[in-house]
């Protein structure tokens, strides 16, 4: 695999850039006929590129535990396609680099033998110190020779330096002088550097980030309860309370000027806070979906609820009141079946995305003419 990247026009040397963010489909894997496909089985029909995308999803999890992640691309990706940094000083400091094929079958050790060379050109050439790991990454693994070798680094290294000597195809692209200076740094270098990742190790990993759910159409994470709706408005709320204190003030002007007598209502008061309520229902949606799928999924959700409920925000109505239940109930009809959250979310978030629309200036209850 080789994630694209521009190469430097000047140098042709490899050019590092940020892991891609993957993007939100907006709906889950479609479900598949039959029993339930693990979803290792899924990733040996990927494509190269949907490969990408997975091993893009799968750095969002590893990146916890390094200061970056870049890619390294370019016509000379120089053995690298994910380098991950322990310090700021990038690929000068200490850093791990995986190399990801996607291959029908197990990685063999011909498979293997270019890319170690890459990496050892890539230290005497300049480009880089040496990582402290390098890790071949595959949705099959490595064949039963390479894990041996891999097991055993000492038989490694005898057996890359007898291919080396031998000056198979793999060697052609390099004179005899870098050769010889890959052949010292091979013989005083630990070839325990050379690992391999299991996909069920990727797997480990890429379940506990926002891309699981969505990707393997498994069942989200439990979402957490609602926390208490704050007694006073927060400043954050000012538009969509103040177009909601508009309502109330169109029905009972004498008593309702502002959120605090609003609040003190018999009949708008618990109307009010019910909407609150639904506000911060759809904001603890907001947060949980940050977590727990793509970045922008909830997004997506709320231009469904915006494209659903805008007519009929737009209609004539008797009243702000009239439109704004109209809305509301609107909501609640839509088919928005097709969006990941949806399992996890309730009427109340619904009516709270109408309430987060008109804070963001995009739904008004009380027209100008009214």
């Amino acid at each position: 695999m080789s994630l694209a990247a521009q190469p430097n026009a000047s140098s042709g040397a490899p050019e590092l850039t940020d892991v891609p963010v993957p993007v939100a489909s907006g709906s889950p894997a479609p479900a598949l006929p039959g029993s339930p496909v693990p979803p290792g089985h899924r990733i040996y029909f990927y494509s190269p590129d949907e490969w990408e995308v997975f091993i893009a999803e799968w750095a969002t999890g590893v990146a916890t535990s390094y200061r970056q992640i870049k890619q390294l691309g370019g016509s000379g990706d120089r053995g690298v396609d994910v380098a991950a940094f322990k310090t700021d000083r990038g690929l000068e400091g200490a850093w791990d680099c995986f190399q990801a094929k996607h291959y029908d079958g197990s990685l063999t050790l011909s498979d293997a033998f270019p890319e170690m060379l890459k990496i050892f050109y890539g230290v005497v050439d300049t480009y880089y110190r040496l990582p402290d790991r390098y890790v071949f990454v595959a949705p099959r693994g490595c064949g039963p020779t390479l894990n041996r070798l891999l097991s055993k680094p000492t038989e490694l290294r005898k057996k890359f330096l007898e291919l080396l000597d031998a000056r198979g195809a793999a060697t052609r692209q390099y004179d005899e002088q870098t050769l010889q200076s890959i052949r010292e740094l091979a013989e005083s270098s630990s070839f325990s550097i050379f690992q391999s990742l299991e996909l069920n190790e990727m797997l480990d990993v890429h379940r506990d980030t926002p891309y699981y759910a969505v990707r393997f159409g498994t069942s989200l994470p439990a979402r957490p309860p609602v926390g208490e709706t704050p007694e006073a408005p927060a400043p954050d709320e000012a538009s969509y309370v103040k177009k909601l204190v508009d309502v109330y003030n169109e029905q009972d002007p004498a008593s309702c000027s502002d959120a605090g007598s609003v609040a003190a209502h018999a009949t708008y008061g618990p109307h009010l806070q019910r909407q609150r309520e639904a506000f911060y229902s759809a904001e603890a949606l907001r947060l949980y979906a940050r977590d727990s799928v793509p970045d922008g999924t909830f997004e997506l959700l709320q231009d469904d609820v915006y494209a659903g409920v805008i007519d009929t925000a737009d209609a004539n109505h008797a009243s702000g009141l009239d439109r704004l239940r109209a809305v509301l109930t609107q909501s609640g009809q839509l088919d928005l079946g097709a969006h990941a959250l949806i399992s996890v979310s309730k009427l109340q978030d619904r009516q709270g995305i109408c309430h987060q629309l008109a804070n963001a200036e995009k739904l008004t209850w009380v027209a100008a003419d009214e």
